[in-house]
């Protein structure tokens, strides 16, 4: 789907605030509400906006522990980094995964409330899957977190 102006600052809005109401956002675009609520649906149907979701502060829940998971496959076939995906879409904990091309194969970020928690996590993944290695590094302090992309709202 190709994307012009006005639907670059639809979504701009939409990831600064998803619950702006429906006639500001299209005044904010420059649209009527109509032309504004078409196009917000043609980009949720085309898969653009995947979800409106509220963003919560994982220490207010008592997630204070972020660990971010280097994962080591213990061999290349099709058949295990398909079970490794499935693996790790069925675990809530796992946050974000990431295939890489590096030291690792796959990066995940995992939030849990302590050590213990992490442990738990660790050892539900290393039973259902095998691995040759996780090397896990703790995140001491989170010094930014961003949900909206980059987007370049003056472009075509």
């Amino acid at each position: 789907m190709e994307l012009d102006r006005i639907d670059r600052r639809i979504i701009a809005a939409l990831m600064a605030d998803a619950t702006v109401p429906l006639a500001r956002l299209a005044d904010r675009v420059g649209l009527s509400q109509t032309p504004c609520w078409k196009r917000v649906r043609k980009l949720q149907e085309a898969g653009v906006i995947r979800a409106r979701v509220a963003l919560v502060d994982p220490e207010h829940l008592g997630l204070g522990l972020t660990v971010f998971a280097g994962v080591s496959a213990p061999d290349q076939s099709a058949d295990w980094h398909s079970r490794f995906a499935e693996v790790t879409a069925a675990i809530p904990e796992i946050m974000d995964a990431y295939q890489l091309a590096g030291s690792y194969d796959y990066v995940l970020r995992i939030v849990v409330r302590d050590m213990a928690d992490f442990e738990r996590v660790r050892q539900g993944l290393t039973e259902a899957i095998p691995v040759r290695s996780l090397t896990a590094q703790f995140a001491l302090k989170r010094l930014k977190s961003a949900t909206a992309l980059p987007i370049d709202v003056q472009s075509h």
